[in-house]
């Protein structure tokens, strides 16, 4: 079962957040028919962007991640709200390539070195606030601990992983964000860092049946690891029939009779959750009727 956590330790020097996620990326994998490469790009998206709204409080609050390099992926977006909810899309769900050098998915390969990652913090103020640095490797992971480095001044260790099955199902997913807070002991960050480098992947320890509970304890093991919150990480989407319909007469008076005099179904999907709405001709009368 997904589970994400969040708490500290070092007397609070350190904040941790980790999460199992596993069933909410194989749900959006399935739900996009994504192709391996992009499976795992797409579910260290998700994971991350699960993490992130996780620290959020207010439901109207949101922390939208972006990661385009110019690769076959085409971007990858993802959106994270309070209690770990969570959706996103890869603009490009058929992107695949060989395996890397180390034998592993080449998500760097399908994302691309050539771009930006974005992060965009909507605090339902008149203005988000937005922060842009340049890809770092394009493994998404080491693309968000520079963001936090650069853009936030915040030193962090951030793990995402995405086990897919040879049947293209997802195994185990999951990730952590792990940072140091000002006044931190330069010496307990170098312990940290060691290991951190020791330890196997978050999905390595998940296959071999850890919890994201106990792969945490391993890590911070003798460092006063406090366990503050559990919840349970979730796939969101709000698209609804109503809001659809809204998007189809934002187009104008125009463009409806244009589909209209096509003849044709009009077929709108959400880049969230792939669901599909349908309008007949009977119901672009309606709209058209209604703009009149």
């Amino acid at each position: 079962m997904d589970k994400l956590i969040k708490g500290t330790a070092h007397n609070g020097d350190i904040r941790i957040i980790a999460a199992e996620t596993t069933s909410l990326v194989g749900e959006a994998v399935a739900n996009h028919n994504a192709m391996p490469t992009a499976a795992a790009a797409y579910g260290r998206m998700l994971t991350a962007g699960a993490l992130m709204g996780s620290t959020l409080k207010d439901d109207r609050e949101s922390i939208t991640l972006q990661i385009d390099g110019n690769g076959i992926s085409n971007g990858v977006l993802a959106i994270g709200k309070s209690g770990g909810r969570v959706k996103g899309y890869i603009v490009n769900p058929d992107a695949d390539i060989a395996l890397n050098e180390k034998n592993k998915l080449d998500v760097s390969g399908i994302i691309g070195k050539d771009g930006k990652f974005t992060v965009i913090r909507d605090y339902g103020l008149k203005e988000p606030y937005v922060s842009s640095v340049p890809i770092y490797t394009g493994e998404i992971a080491e693309d968000l601990a520079y963001y936090f480095t650069v853009s936030e001044q915040t030193p962090s260790a951030v793990a995402l992983g995405v086990l897919v099955d040879v049947d293209g199902t997802i195994k185990k997913s999951g990730g952590f964000i792990i940072q140091m807070l000002p006044g931190a002991d330069e010496m307990v960050a170098d312990l940290l860092t060691y290991r951190l480098e020791e330890i196997e992947s978050v999905t390595t320890q998940l296959e071999k049946g850890l919890s994201i509970v106990e792969i945490i304890e391993d890590i911070f093991e003798d460092m006063d690891l406090k366990i503050l919150e559990e919840e349970t990480p979730t796939l969101y989407c709000d698209c609804s029939k109503e809001s659809v319909t809204k998007a189809l007469l934002s187009i104008g008076k125009k463009d409806l009779q244009e589909i209209k005099e096509d003849g044709k179904e009009e077929v709108l999907v959400c880049h969230f959750c792939n669901k599909s709405y349908e309008f007949s001709e009977e119901d672009i009368d309606e709209l058209l009727d209604s703009l009149e």
